[in-house]
């Protein structure tokens, strides 16, 4: 009879939960160590702040978690989740202007992060052989440089510090995560590290929506625009469950969202666009407004470690955590957790599958990373390194063809099959994209919000009509 085996999963977030539906595919026992006590369902934990503000699931992420929680997305939009078309779901103000509503090609699943994180981890923790051990906390980890064979872990409540042997450690334990000085101290080298930090803040309130909106009501979104020399202000209003709105407002160093209810409105009303101001004007507030800080974008390249050890491998926010406002990170980690799968599955648990899975984990991280960095460098008193020449002239390409996806629909199939991890980041640069991106934009962008009558109509009960949109 073969010996059990048996995998440790570090944190119990969104990317544990998803690396042990990937390990239970391959293992015997999956253990998910959790520091904090878990809620019984879609409500907030104290070790994820972060959690109250906005949230989106893109369609890459939402395929990713599918191929591992087949059942996922229905049971997330019988508990009240939106599935919200692309761009035909998205009233989207860009630097350049607004992006027209053409027809459905990509989509987005709009919720509460607590109501996501619920539905994943009852989908995991129903697998046989799936065990979640709250109120723990990893200690470090039981090994060597060449082979991790497990972790030591503390009972938060007991004190009591005890070992948990595996075959495999992930450590998905976020930007909290200790995996550099781990490593470091079993004697390996420092893992390089890089830091970009605009400084941004959240603001964020959830809203009753109007009982007309429906479930139909579009997502909007209002980026910044980096040429203007000012700090970065946008906002987001997403239907989530419920019947509310969830909105949040964001400013890079400099320009930073209040935390109180007057001066929230004001902030919002003093935007590129008052729109998302004028829909929530008369609306019902059901929470107090909340803030967060600490959205810097971090990387630590585990990838390019030499040694790595066998047995261990780092995923989501404890690799590269992201300025939220791209809304990238979680349908990142659904794809670290595929990989980790894949791998797992070709190779089984032999000498090199960590290292084969930490460097393949890389390769979504490198996308998005781009995406966030390359957009936060632009605003006043960004803290990390200048890009270089060649940053400089990528982010001269994608200015232009973000301006060419506000009248030219095959930009904006790139930058959203891009933006939602539906394709390879290099479908950016392709030959279609190329072309188009060099044309440049056909004619001027919406000068007014892409609302549709019949929308802002619905929206009536909860404030002014916003601004009459130009022709889409």
């Amino acid at each position: 009879m073969r010996p059990t085996t048996h995998a440790v999963v570090l944190g119990g977030g969104l990317a544990g939960t998803l690396a042990a539906a990937a390990l239970a595919r391959h293992v015997d026992e999956v253990t998910v160590v959790e520091r904090d006590v878990m809620p019984d369902g879609p409500e907030p934990r104290r070790g994820v702040p972060q959690a109250r503000h906005s949230h989106l699931l893109w369609c890459g992420g939402a395929r990713a978690i599918e191929a591992l929680l087949p059942g996922t997305t229905e049971a997330l939009l019988a508990a009240g989740a939106h599935r919200v078309g692309l761009p035909s779901g998205l009233v989207l103000l860009t630097a350049h202007g607004w992006m027209p509503r053409w027809p459905e090609t990509h989509f987005m699943i709009s919720s509460s992060r607590d109501l996501l994180d619920s539905t994943v981890r009852r989908q995991v923790l129903g697998r046989p052989g799936v065990t979640l051990r709250q109120g723990v906390r990893a200690v470090g980890p039981v090994g060597t440089a060449e082979r991790i064979t497990g972790v030591r872990v503390r009972d938060e409540r007991s004190g009591e510090t005890f070992v948990l042997e595996a075959d495999f450690v992930v450590d998905a334990t976020g930007r909290a995560s200790r995996a550099d000085r781990w490593l470091a101290g079993l004697g390996l080298p420092a893992v390089r590290e890089e830091t970009v930090d605009s400084g941004l803040a959240y603001a964020t309130r959830v809203f009753r929506a109007p009982p007309a909106a429906g479930k139909d009501f579009p997502v909007i979104t209002l980026q910044a625009d980096p040429r203007d020399g000012q700090p970065g202000r946008g906002a987001a209003l997403l239907p989530i469950e419920g019947d509310r709105w969830l909105v949040t407002l964001s400013g890079t160093r400099g320009g930073e969202p209040p935390t109180d209810e007057e001066r929230f409105h004001a902030f919002a009303r003093g935007l590129r666009s008052p729109v998302v101001a004028e829909l929530i004007e008369d609306a019902e507030p059901l929470t107090p407004v909340h803030g967060s800080h600490g959205t810097a974008n971090r990387r630590r390249y585990f990838e390019r470690l030499d040694p790595w050890p066998d047995g261990f491998a780092v995923l989501g926010d404890a690799v590269a955590a992201y300025n939220p406002v791209y809304g990238q990170g979680m349908s990142v980690l659904a794809h670290g957790a595929v990989l980790l799968d894949r791998i797992l599955g070709r190779h089984g648990l032999r000498p090199g599958t960590a290292r084969r899975v930490q460097r393949a984990v890389a390769g979504p991280v490198d996308g998005a990373w781009q995406t966030a960095v390359g957009q936060d460098v632009q605003f006043p008193d960004v803290a990390g390194p200048s890009p270089s020449a060649v940053d400089r002239l990528l982010l001269r390409y994608l200015d232009r063809l973000v301006r060419t996806a506000t009248s030219r629909p095959a930009a904006a199939e790139a930058f959203l099959e891009a933006i939602t991890l539906s394709g390879p980041m290099t479908r950016l640069v392709g030959p279609k994209a190329l072309l188009t991106t060099l044309l440049g934009p056909r004619r001027p962008a919406p000068a007014a919000p892409t609302l549709t009558a019949d929308e802002r109509s619905r929206a009536r009960g909860a404030g002014a009509t916003p601004e009459v949109p130009d022709t889409v």
